[in-house]
């Protein structure tokens, strides 16, 4: 045992005072502060050779080392002109929420061990299946990402749909746009590539139905197993939301799953004026969210959903003799029935809290407020001659790129808007990427933060535009 417990916490309490007193003065000032910056060499050059130390080191000393050399040179994220990927819109009541869960550390997989925690987050999971229109059957957990919610999900779509001599000739059919953690999820429980078909797009980025169709006829005829979809709400390139309605009613025809991977754009099923973009997600057999995008959760915070929980049971309840004095009865289902995980935190906690604290309408206003911005970045843009719209905005995703005066060729326009792009982000000034959408680089912005100002979208574009016209002249 380490020695001087006491004294050790008494010393943790002082700095853990410091520390949250300089936590509401960083998210208070957040707009002044980079979004990123290069790490210094010296710094990089003494935590490469940094080692574990035999005896320890005084306490303060290595929290102002983690300070300085490690918090201080991550890439804000959360920061209100982070517009990459889709950037974390985390909130102090959830940091708050994290803090206090982390403190008490509770053992989340059942009843018995967090009693009020596990009711709380059973609230939670019934509360968002009725935001999603999921019936009384339904249920689900939360995991630690949308990664691990779709592979929950396909794991119990197998167990449902499949027999183990099924399960090679089976076929999932995703589109152009879905995100890549579905396909990993896949591999991971047992289908190769030559199982897995990628349908096209069509020209708003929507999983061709057409194509869909198309692909499932053809497997029918070459005696595959058409066994499961994957539709987006909200892909992570541009927002797009897949034709649900008609996806269901196929998936219905051949007995197939439809699963949703709603981990950014499900939070729309919280806004009463973008709801009607998710029309049909109620269809689904399940669903992956991540409250950590949208709903202003520090990351670690996602669920999956099923109309029926009893899918879940069945691929994942075990019952091993160490955990019957666990068992509250025979008919209740714990948490670690639900998933792969035995030992989870109580993710849903600091979610509750924040929901407690601002409302259900509170978070709907949050996403009204991201969507708003993306129309306003599309109505400026319009505007501006030498630019192009790739995809127009849509649950707060716009795609656009410098087109210049018609002169250069398509790959000078690629190098040009990978160029704008680096030399905006490495500035500090604004986090913006590329991606690449119908066959060209295109420049990103997913607007979601409820930091983010209509004079943060503007200062942006313009830093772009300014750019655009030194890069265009080099």
């Amino acid at each position: 045992m380490y020695q001087n417990v006491g004294k050790q916490n008494e010393e943790i309490r002082e700095l853990m005072n410091e520390f949250s007193a300089k936590m509401v003065g960083f998210y208070n000032n957040l707009h002044t502060k980079p979004v990123g910056r290069p790490v210094e060499k010296e710094t990089w050059e003494h935590l490469e050779h940094q080692q574990i130390p035999e005896n320890g080191r005084p306490l303060k000393e290595v929290y102002e080392e983690m300070q300085r050399d490690i918090y201080s040179n991550i890439l804000l994220a959360q920061h209100p002109r982070s517009y990459s990927c889709v950037p974390s819109t985390a909130s102090l009541l959830s940091w708050m929420g994290d803090v206090m869960t982390n403190a008490y550390n509770p053992h989340a997989s059942c009843k018995i061990n967090a009693p009020t925690a596990d009711l709380v987050e059973k609230k939670l999971i019934r509360w968002m299946c009725d935001r999603a229109g999921y019936c009384e059957e339904a249920g689900g957990l939360f995991v630690s990402g949308g990664s691990i919610a779709n592979l929950t999900a396909m794991t119990a779509a197998r167990d449902t749909k499949l027999t183990e001599d099924q399960r090679s000739n089976a076929v999932v059919y995703l589109s152009d746009q879905t995100h890549v953690s579905a396909s990993k999820g896949l591999h991971m429980i047992g289908f190769g590539k030559n199982q897995i078909r990628i349908i096209a797009a069509d020209e708003e980025f929507r999983m061709d139905m057409d194509a869909l169709k198309e692909a499932v006829a053809q497997d029918l005829q070459a005696g595959r197993k058409p066994f499961a979809v994957i539709a987006s709400a909200g892909t992570t390139n541009t927002g797009s939301v897949d034709p649900m309605k008609e996806i269901a009613a196929l998936c219905r025809e051949h007995d197939m799953w439809m699963h949703v991977d709603g981990a950014f754009g499900a939070s729309a099923l919280l806004s009463g004026q973008y709801r009607k973009k998710l029309d049909g997600i109620e269809l689904s057999d399940s669903l992956s969210w991540d409250a950590h995008k949208w709903m202003m959760q520090t990351y670690g915070c996602s669920v999956v959903l099923v109309q029926n929980q009893d899918a879940l049971v069945r691929s994942f309840a075990a019952h091993p003799e160490y955990l019957k004095d666990a068992e509250t009865s025979e008919d209740n289902v714990e948490f670690w029935d639900l998933g792969p995980e035995l030992t989870r935190p109580a993710r849903g906690l600091k979610l509750w809290l924040t929901l407690q604290t601002l409302g259900s309408r509170g978070l709907g206003n949050v996403i009204d407020h991201g969507c708003s911005l993306a129309e306003l970045a599309e109505q400026i843009l319009i505007e501006e001659k030498e630019w192009e719209i790739i995809s127009r905005a849509q649950l707060g995703i716009i795609n656009f790129r410098f087109k210049g005066n018609g002169t250069k060729t398509e790959q000078e326009l690629d190098v040009m808007n990978q160029e704008i792009a680096r030399i905006v982000t490495e500035s500090g000034f604004a986090q913006v990427f590329t991606t690449k959408l119908k066959g060209k680089k295109v420049l990103r912005m997913c607007t979601i933060n409820p930091e983010t100002r209509e004079k943060d979208i503007r200062d942006t574009i313009e830093r772009l535009i300014e750019t655009a016209g030194k890069v265009q002249n080099y």
